[in-house]
């Protein structure tokens, strides 16, 4: 047991860099440039593409990166589709050291980074063509949308605030903008807003982290990982598709190792395999789901769900043609 939670504490760990490193950027992002120019260029026609080939890099960060981004209105909803389908975490650099044969393996890898990417960057253009118009989240209720007011403007109003002997009145105390607004701790200094308030953030998301890393850990051990590899390859070839699609979906970078090794071993097909890893973006799910896109989330993961369905199914009948 004491490894389930080491293994939540490392991967918990591995996690907190690419956190911190975004929030600082972001902090940047808002407060030292003109949020329009940076925007325009993350809404760029080459967007999902650029997203989906981050998401081929094995690694979780990636997924909660764009969905951060995406819930503060700084990447469309096609790039942030576009990266959680290709994310596939550690699935395959387990595939690169699994016990095939290197020749079958280099094909399925390279079949599957082509596939993912292709299928990732496609759904991407699609959403941005048929949501154009609300490519964009909107913001959290009580945010204050600085794409309207200059930050020069924005300052002065605080300073013309104290001056008058007004207290700065927020609805919840502080400041009613979402977490990484850049009116945040504004009277706290520049170490306040660029490296104390992120790194702040980045230990409440980690806890969160840490404790879903811990919950689902259990889980394995509790059920075994051999159990778990019997139940996805004794289900039937049609029903592969839907049941790895389920385990991809949790939150949890094991998921992907689990389909990994078990289509290593034989017991998934390469259908069931391709739907698990495209519904998987491992911790990102869990990002896009914080407070006030909840409702967002859950939509946006159900899509991601039906078309990672769907792709599964092609590639079994695909593969029983071929």
């Amino acid at each position: 047991m004491w490894d389930v939670v080491l293994d939540a504490l490392f991967d918990t760990l591995k996690l907190m860099p690419f956190l911190l490193v975004l929030y600082i950027l972001i902090e940047l992002l808002e407060h030292e440039t003109d949020v329009g120019k940076p925007r325009r260029a993350l809404t760029g026609p080459w967007a999902p593409l650029i997203g989906a080939a981050l998401g081929i890099v094995p690694m979780c960060g990636f997924s909660v990166m764009a969905s951060k981004l995406y819930r503060h209105r700084h990447i469309t909803l096609g790039t942030l589709v576009a990266v959680l389908l290709a994310t596939s975490d550690e699935a395959l650099i387990v595939l690169l050291f699994s016990p095939l044969a290197w020749k079958p393996k280099l094909i399925t890898v390279g079949v599957l980074i082509g596939i993912k990417l292709l299928l990732g960057a496609a759904a991407g253009y699609l959403c941005d063509l048929v949501l154009r118009d609300r490519t964009l989240a909107p913001l959290p209720e009580g945010h204050h949308d600085h794409e309207h007011h200059d930050h020069e403007a924005h300052e002065h109003e605080h300073h013309e605030a104290h001056e008058d002997g007004d207290e700065h009145v927020h609805e919840t105390g502080d400041c009613a903008c979402d977490e990484l607004s850049p009116c945040e701790h504004k009277h706290g200094g520049k170490w306040m807003v660029y490296f104390v308030s992120p790194l702040l953030h980045t230990l409440q998301v980690a806890a969160f982290v840490f404790l879903v890393n811990l919950a689902f850990g259990s889980l394995f051990y509790a059920l075994g990982e051999e159990n778990v590899i019997a139940f996805l390859g004794g289900n039937g070839y049609w029903f592969q598709p839907l049941l790895c699609v389920l385990i991809g979906v949790i939150p949890n970078c094991a998921a992907s190792v689990v389909l990994a090794e078990t289509y290593a071993l034989g017991g998934i097909c390469f259908g069931g395999l391709l739907s698990g890893l495209l519904a998987g973006a491992g911790l990102g799910y869990i990002a896009l789901c914080e407070k006030g896109t909840l409702r967002r989330g859950l939509c946006i993961l159900g899509g991601v769900m039906l078309f990672s369905i769907a792709a599964g199914y092609a590639a079994c009948a695909l593969g029983l043609l071929f």
